[in-house]
């Protein structure tokens, strides 16, 4: 069977590969929000062509992970204070009512099957536990949103769960520590399983304030190491 391809002639099956790569790094901060990358680094670093590289730095930079910066290459997308404020504001909006339209429709055993990958304890670099436990979150997450059967939901939380992993990465990973949420997964199982709309609205709402808590702390760090400005952190201190 012929492979397709890409516009510019890449092998389309070549550039998907190569897209998923970068952008797993991306997302895992192997390459770090703001650094500055060139085409040839990239081939080089993940052993692609040039037609390739660029069909997969089209799409990265579509979903604004990468910015291209003209007679100076690309920009893997910083990450700012007002980036996790919005992050986190527009994810306590969206999940909470994605769970609740769940209600009657989610798979449980999924569900179950799902925290206990987020559990699952590997032994490996920090940085690929976080990779392997963030992987496992979206898809727990995904699968409630995927029920309540509103495209538009569904696909604004997948970009935000992506956002999040970024957060988590920066955060947990620069700062040596890996997430913990030990409950919420759970209590939200056994509500979607009750039938219970307000309960799980409620613990979904609680689920990201805790998790926000936990995350910010790590972010705001690694991002005033980097000599960000924090009005938050500044605020709470008056």
């Amino acid at each position: 069977m012929a492979i397709s391809q890409a516009k510019d002639g890449a092998p389309q099956s070549q550039a998907d590969s190569a897209w998923e790569r970068i952008r797993r790094d991306v997302l895992c901060c192997k390459l770090l929000p703001g650094a500055m990358i060139t085409e040839q680094a990239l081939m080089a670093r993940y052993d692609i062509g040039k037609s390739t590289c660029r069909v997969a730095l089209a799409r990265l930079c579509h979903e604004n992970l990468i910015r291209s910066r003209p007679r100076k290459g690309y920009q893997i997308a910083p990450v700012t204070v007002q980036d996790v404020e919005e992050i986190f504001t527009l994810r306590a909006q969206l999940e909470p009512l994605a769970a609740r339209l769940a209600v009657g429709r989610v798979d449980i055993d999924e569900l179950r099957r799902l925290e206990a990958a987020c559990r699952e304890e590997i032994r490996a670099p920090l940085s690929r536990q976080i990779d392997v436990f963030m992987n496992a979150n979206k898809r727990f997450h995904l699968t409630i949103a995927q029920a309540s059967g509103n495209h538009h939901l569904i696909a604004m939380l997948s970009i935000l769960l992506d956002e999040m992993a970024r957060l988590v990465a920066l955060g947990f990973n620069v700062q040596g520590t890996k997430p913990e949420i030990k409950h919420d997964h759970n209590a939200m199982i056994e509500a979607l399983s009750q039938g219970d709309a307000k309960r799980v609205e409620l613990i979904a709402r609680r689920h990201i304030d805790t998790f926000q808590a936990m995350t910010l702390e790590k972010v705001y760090a690694t991002l005033s190491r980097d000599g960000a400005v924090l009005p938050l952190l500044e605020r709470k201190l008056l």
